[in-house]
């Protein structure tokens, strides 16, 4: 289904806007989402502490409250800390968690594959592999994510380098046991057409219960209205990366009203003509 990469609403002086995060759950579960991620890319872990991410992560487990899967991304670098977090989180009520490629420092093949059965052995909860070579600056091998789709407790991948021919390699391992998640919206159909379950999606900030539409029109053999829908809204997708995620996103909550709020350096406001592109595809979308 679909998978929202939930932002981290900031307030003003650059808190964390609990307040705000509650409305914004809220709204994702009423308009349908199958499940929450929160602390992925989209929630700019990358700038909050060890207790901020503590913090979120336990808010959103007490808002949602079991209604829909919660999925935590506890990746780091550091395998022993990707390890440390992914207990605290499990032992806090996380459903499953998104596991990341070691960024910067990379890995050679057997040590990428390490760093993920190692932390995967160690939780009794599913974990969800993460490919975005775009922010990382590594791809996991394509024999290190066949070696990892038969571990007991990695059940999936967020295949998010936009490379088609390297989904349709991972494709091969889509069974029962190991599922192919979009993590690229303009791609969700070519995704599931590869036997893709969903999407882990920023979109569905925005538009929560269209996202859910796609996914399930799809899945449910309604392939034209899904693929309608998508080429209805695709200006949209691809605008939400017209800057560095989650700048646009975040900016189009806000014009919105959804108190997304401000970025926390190095992010930080959006240029004015890129502000101004986005507008005219939010108001052509019927969204402000």
């Amino acid at each position: 289904g679909s998978i929202v990469a939930m932002v981290t609403p900031f307030r003003e002086d650059g808190s964390v806007n609990f307040a705000a995060l509650t409305e914004l759950l809220e709204r994702q579960v009423a308009e349908g989402t199958d499940a929450i991620l929160t602390l992925g890319t989209t929630g700019e872990y990358p700038t909050m502490s060890h207790e901020e991410d503590a913090a979120v992560v336990a808010h959103t487990i007490r808002v949602v409250n079991g209604r829909v899967p919660v999925i935590v991304g506890s990746g780091s670098n550091c395998t022993a800390t990707q390890v440390e977090k992914s207990i605290e989180y499990q032992d806090m009520g996380a459903d499953a968690l998104l596991l990341i490629s070691p960024y910067y420092n990379k890995a050679n093949t057997e040590g990428m594959y390490r760093h993920f059965a190692d932390t995967a052995d160690k939780v009794h909860i599913p974990c969800i592999l993460y490919n975005v070579p775009g922010r990382t600056g590594c791809s996991i091998p394509i024999s290190v994510v066949e070696r990892l789709s038969k571990h007991p407790n990695i059940v999936g991948i967020k295949e998010a380098s936009g490379d088609m021919g390297y989904a349709m390699k991972v494709a091969r391992f889509v069974g029962p046991d190991f599922a192919m998640y979009s993590g690229n919206d303009d791609i969700t159909l070519p995704i599931l057409a590869a036997g893709g379950s969903g999407v882990i999606s920023v979109y569905a900030n925005v538009m929560p219960k269209m996202c859910h539409e796609i996914v399930m029109d799809y899945l449910n053999g309604n392939q034209a209205q899904a693929l309608a829908n998508t080429l209805k809204y695709l200006n949209l997708m691809n605008d939400l990366f017209i800057e560095v995620n989650p700048i646009p996103v975040k900016t189009a909550m806000n014009m919105m009203g959804l108190k997304a709020g401000p970025m926390r350096l190095p992010l930080c406001e959006m240029s004015a003509e890129h502000q101004a592109t986005l507008r005219k595809t939010m108001e052509e979308a019927g969204l402000v």
